[in-house]
């Protein structure tokens, strides 16, 4: 009954966050997925929901198994059936699942038919003591707080079954790893269908650049000290979570130079995201873009000159973020200034592939140079785009480790 009132909670703050359509279509989504049908296999994904986090974490880590010849399916927590499904599968992978009582039947089940259990995350929710760091945990409402009040995930985490974990981030691996568990390090990765939207988004984009090339203005013909930003250019940030605030709040000065020297630049800002009121001297040329299906979401970065990823630097809730918002840019040829964080690090090859940042004033310099170098962006967005199909793609998976010790969990 508890649970039921927790998701009542977020499902009501999903709905006046984003509005009716969009935040009614993510609480329909999340019911209907009650009923997704879960065959006979060798693992299951059990989630705590659908967002982006289940999207990267399941529904793609799922495929990338399934291209290496496991056979997967997915389901989330509160479907009444799971305890059912440990007689279906060898390997149950939890990704942000809640400790409810269905939940604790079929850990308990697993353990009895002596099957493996592996701990998943993508963030440091499952610790009660990080949540100080997280800034959206301060606004939920007393019901959504409830989800937190024992980590997500984190009783799971305690058992002394559990001897496995994986995670997206080497700074997440080794805070799990000093929990005394065998991690296994699985980066996020874009889909098949993720790689096919992308393909149309710069085909469509490149036929519009090629239409209006005789409008587009150079800047790399004027001499370095006289440099000016002749068209427009937009930066873009892509928050995804409603828990982005303070990160974005360590870029606004220098984003307040940038469009205090150069008039032509403009913001786009996508997603839950509450802006300083200092911004508002700019308020025409800033525009804000609602949450979007995945396929607009794309079309929405290619649109952008410039893509940032700010984050609070030292802040562990922070750090254990993934380099997503780099490979998402990048995947449609749009180059990223992103915090430098040690995710982000390394990732980006600084001054290549990308920059990364530290402080209003190299936040302001590396802005600056995108802001004036149209070759310069183009060459990175190029180089972007490569390292995200060759490391970024479920198609282009590598990891043998993990594949090896799944294998070794397989009933014969």
């Amino acid at each position: 009954m508890k649970l039921i009132f927790i998701k009542i909670g977020k499902a009501f703050t999903a709905i006046q966050r984003e509005g009716i359509l969009a935040g009614g279509r993510r609480v329909l989504l999340a019911f209907f997925s009650l009923f997704r049908f879960v065959g006979k296999g060798q693992i299951l994904f059990v989630i705590g929901g659908v967002g982006d986090s289940a999207r990267y974490r399941a529904h793609h880590v799922s495929e990338e198994l399934e291209s290496k010849g496991f056979k997967c399916s997915i389901t989330v927590q509160d479907n009444p059936l799971i305890p059912s499904y440990v007689d279906k599968f060898d390997v149950f992978i939890f990704h942000r699942v809640l400790f409810s009582p269905s939940v604790k039947k079929m850990i308990e089940k697993i353990k009895q038919q002596k099957k493996e259990i592996i701990f998943e995350t993508d963030d440091l929710v499952y610790d009660p003591k990080y949540l100080e760091y997280m800034d959206y945990f301060k606004v939920m409402n007393p019901l959504e707080k409830k989800l937190y009040e024992n980590g997500v995930g984190g009783e799971i985490l305690a058992d002394p079954y559990v001897k496995v974990a994986t995670t997206s981030t080497t700074f997440l691996a080794e805070k799990l790893a000093g929990r005394g568990k065998k991690v296994f390090l699985v980066p996020n990765k874009l889909s098949k269908a993720d790689i096919e939207t992308a393909n149309e988004v710069i085909s469509h984009k490149s036929s519009v650049i090629n239409r209006n090339s005789d409008n587009i203005q150079e800047t790399k013909k004027l001499k370095p000290n006289k440099l000016k930003a002749k068209e427009a250019i937009s930066i873009g940030y892509f928050s995804g979570a409603p828990s982005h605030n303070k990160d974005f709040a360590t870029v606004t000065d220098a984003l307040m130079q940038i469009m205090e020297k150069y008039p032509s630049v403009e913001l786009f800002l996508a997603g839950p995201l509450d802006i300083e009121s200092k911004l508002n001297k700019y308020g025409e040329r800033i525009k804000k873009l609602a949450q979007v299906p995945r396929k607009e979401h794309f079309a929405n970065i290619a649109n952008v000159d410039i893509n940032i990823a700010p984050l609070e630097i030292g802040n562990p809730f922070c750090e254990s973020k993934s380099e997503l918002k780099f490979f998402e840019a990048g995947i449609v040829k749009v180059p990223t200034l992103a915090a430098a964080t040690q995710t982000f690090k390394e990732a980006i090859e600084d001054g290549v592939d990308g920059f990364v940042a530290n402080g209003t004033q190299e936040w302001f310099e590396k802005l600056e140079k995108l802001v004036l170098d149209k070759d310069l962006r183009k060459s990175m967005g190029k180089k972007a785009h490569e390292k995200a199909l060759e490391r970024y793609t479920v198609a282009n998976a590598k990891n043998e480790d993990y594949y090896e010790y799944l294998r070794t969990k397989l009933k014969k």
